[in-house]
């Protein structure tokens, strides 16, 4: 797999999955991600890119148990790859390396 990068909400997506572990479906990755971003998220976005991720290997899923308040429907659950995981530790190592670039600031108080 070419290493392209991830876009932003990609890199949130996969991060959530993360914390999630091993319960990462539509709704609770949307619900992980504005816990933490204080953004309103749209579940049709979430599930395009939790798709699209899987598309790529970066995560992979299977079906859950089926419950009676999703009225017998079983949840597609999602968990990171080694590629995944390969991808947000590069794209967390760039951030690293360019925050260490920024001089630091005097600011005048």
């Amino acid at each position: 797999m070419k290493n392209k990068g991830l876009g932003e909400f990609e890199e949130l997506v996969l991060l959530a999955v993360c914390i999630l572990e091993g319960e990462a479906y539509g709704i609770s990755v949307k619900r992980e991600i504005e816990k933490h971003s204080g953004r309103t998220i749209l579940l049709g976005a979430v599930h395009i890119t939790l798709y699209r991720l899987q598309d790529k290997g970066m995560l992979r899923s299977e079906l859950g148990g089926h419950t009676e308040k999703r009225g017998g429907r079983k949840k597609r659950l999602f968990e990171i790859t080694g590629p995944g995981m390969k991808q947000l530790q590069a794209a967390q190592e760039v951030r690293r390396k360019m925050w260490q670039l920024i001089p630091q600031l005097k600011l005048n108080t």
